[in-house]
């Protein structure tokens, strides 16, 4: 498979998209560790993560947690304790159920100046990843997708974010205008696996814009996340794709 090609993978609701994507996760992770001290994992937040960290935890025996590394590809500029924030959903669901040494997790400290702790983030990330292409490199990015075709907190109306010399960025929630700290595009697209993570009916519109090219498509974030050296995989549920062969 061409680099930048995406590979399509359908299960028929969320909870066989969550054990296809663990299966998947397991093998990904056991691989890169044969050739790897680490494997540096970014999360996303929302509904679809929520359910698969939960089946994660199922599988936690299979994995050798001392050797992950995780960190958020974006959070809500609010405390960790917060209901919105995402770290208290990873939390929640995924640490708080494994055994994993706490200087293992880089959370991103939404409660901080916004505009400091991008660049304190940002200095994290340079720190710990390797690099190519110049840029901090991921092992394995989740990646979720909004109705509007967004990514991360990367939004139509801040396309600029995909092209950012930045690592992490300011970003502010199109109607909400919640401040938000954001992974950048360039350095999505540095990561060696890519797995965007979507179900529902209500990203189908979505879906169907971006895998078709169809529509406005050129307007949504999700469309621009091509691996540079890598793979993207969408693990989608059949109400996500039920637009695609209408």
């Amino acid at each position: 498979m061409e680099s930048g090609t995406p590979n399509i993978k359908i299960s028929k609701d969320i909870e066989a998209l969550s054990e296809n994507f663990c299966v998947e996760l397991i093998n990904e992770i056991n691989s890169l560790l044969l050739k790897n001290s680490k494997v540096n994992i970014a999360l996303s937040g929302g509904n679809t993560p929520k359910a698969i960290f939960q089946k994660v935890v199922s599988f936690k025996e299979k994995i050798n947690w001392e050797k992950v590394n995780f960190f958020l590809g974006d959070e809500r500029c609010v405390p960790p304790e917060d209901p919105e924030s995402n770290y208290a959903m990873v939390e929640k669901y995924l640490f708080d159920h494994i055994t994993i040494p706490s200087e293992n997790i880089f959370r991103i400290k939404g409660e901080r100046d916004p505009w400091d702790e991008a660049k304190r983030y940002s200095d994290v990330i340079r720190n710990n990843l390797s690099i190519h292409n110049n840029l901090p490199a991921f092992e394995i990015m989740l990646l979720g997708l909004g109705e509007d075709g967004h990514t991360a907190s990367i939004f139509p109306d801040q396309m600029e974010l995909l092209e950012s010399d930045n690592v992490y960025e300011i970003a502010f929630h199109p109607t909400t205008k919640q401040k938000r700290i954001t992974i950048t595009g360039r350095i999505i697209n540095n990561s060696k696996r890519i797995y965007f993570l979507v179900a529902g009916k209500n990203k189908a519109a979505a879906v169907r814009k971006i895998l078709n090219k169809e529509g406005n498509y050129t307007q949504l974030p999700g469309y621009y996340i091509k691996p540079v050296n890598g793979k993207v995989t969408w693990f989608l549920d059949k109400e996500a794709t039920s637009e695609i062969n209408q």
